[in-house]
């Protein structure tokens, strides 16, 4: 054993100076956390915007991390036999850079929460389905510029690298098509805007609600409360139905009528069907049609065909009950029978004339 260095007090000095330094950032790390930032938060929330707000929380966890480098580095510079080089200054101004983006990317998931207010404040046409899109292009160019500055900061030529991806170009996007289309896809959706974020839209692959559109897909969420991934070069190259983008919604049925009902009470039947739907608030006054239509084989049919005002799928069915009730104490009033399926079955009996027709039996 080397008794020499055990005694060297200039080296445990050192040491010791370093580590004290580190831990002395670490105290400064909590006691930032803790009272410095709690109250620039405190006062950040007290501006007329929540931009200042958004900006101290993205950059919260990478400024707590930026003690522990500070300290890395200048602990680094009084520990023995440890030589900071130009390797450890890259590190350095590299995990800088890293935290840097760290916060920028934190600050563009919550860009969206800004175009908002933009759009609210300056009243700009700025559809709903392309903030977030938005928002995840800045934070997938901000990944590319980090990505950039911190090979060339290692000395990589960036420019060769993307020269070389250009010679395999053909290469790389013959294996991609299909990522490809799926950017190109939500392109098209964005352009297009056949739906938006919270729209019901039905599509031979998905019925739901829209709930997110990234670069690649979009979620919807079906009514049996399930998640449903479809690729935006599949929903691009279907027929989309918007159910959200109806302004009124139709309701039609039949009513079977017995063929006991005289003519002049069938009359007054679908003439009061046709008032009771009228006179209804929460009927759109449009295209209302009560129609004696046709004969079937167990009664006179009705043909009814109203829309409802709401398009909400449970005020709708609350006004289609609401009429179903009326109509049946019309009937009721009126002693009118709705048509029940009926058949007529013929038995003969022994007999001594054969040429008597047996006798009809109605069930």
């Amino acid at each position: 054993m080397n008794w020499a260095l055990f005694y060297d007090v200039e080296m445990w000095t050192q040491i010791g100076i370093s580590i004290g330094i580190f831990l002395l950032f670490l105290v400064f790390r909590k006691l930032f956390s803790k009272y410095v930032y709690s109250l620039i938060l405190r006062l950040s929330r007290k501006a007329p915007t929540d931009i200042l707000t958004h900006i101290f929380v993205s950059f919260e966890k990478p400024l707590q991390w930026l003690f522990i480098i500070i300290g890395i580095e200048l602990a680094a510079g009084y520990f023995p036999y440890a030589e900071p080089g130009i390797l450890f200054d890259r590190i350095i101004r590299a995990s800088v850079i890293v935290l840097i983006t760290w916060g920028l990317y934190n600050l563009a998931s919550a860009s969206s929460i800004f175009f908002a207010q933009v759009k609210s404040r300056f009243k700009l046409e700025i559809d709903d389905i392309l903030i977030p899109f938005m928002s995840k292009a800045i934070r997938l160019i901000i990944v590319a510029i980090s990505f950039t500055i911190i090979a060339q900061e290692f000395g990589y030529n960036v420019t060769g690298f993307i020269a070389g991806l250009g010679l395999g170009g053909v290469a790389i996007a013959f294996a991609a098509k299909d990522a490809i289309g799926n950017l190109f896809g939500g392109f098209i959706i964005i352009t297009e805007k056949p739906f938006t974020i919270g729209d019901w839209i039905m599509t031979p692959s998905v019925e739901g609600t829209v709930e997110d559109i990234t670069f690649r897909s979009t979620k919807v969420r079906t009514f049996a409360d399930a998640i449903v991934t479809v690729p935006n070069n599949t929903l691009a190259n279907e027929s989309i139905t918007n159910w959200s983008k109806m302004g009124k919604r139709q309701v039609s049925f039949n009513i079977k009528i017995s063929y006991e009902t005289p003519k002049a009470k069938l009359l007054k039947v679908v003439r009061q069907m046709e008032e009771e739907i009228k006179g209804h608030s929460e009927v759109h006054p449009d295209s209302i049609l009560v129609r004696f239509d046709k004969y079937q084989e167990n009664g006179y049919e009705v043909f009814i065909y109203f829309f409802t005002k709401s398009t909400a799928w449970d005020e709708h069915l609350r006004v289609k009950e609401e009429i179903n009730f009326r109509l049946i104490e019309i009937l009721e009033n009126e002693d009118v029978s709705i048509a029940l399926p009926s058949r007529k079955l013929y038995a003969s009996e022994p007999d001594d004339d054969k040429g008597s027709l047996p006798a009809p039996q109605e069930s």
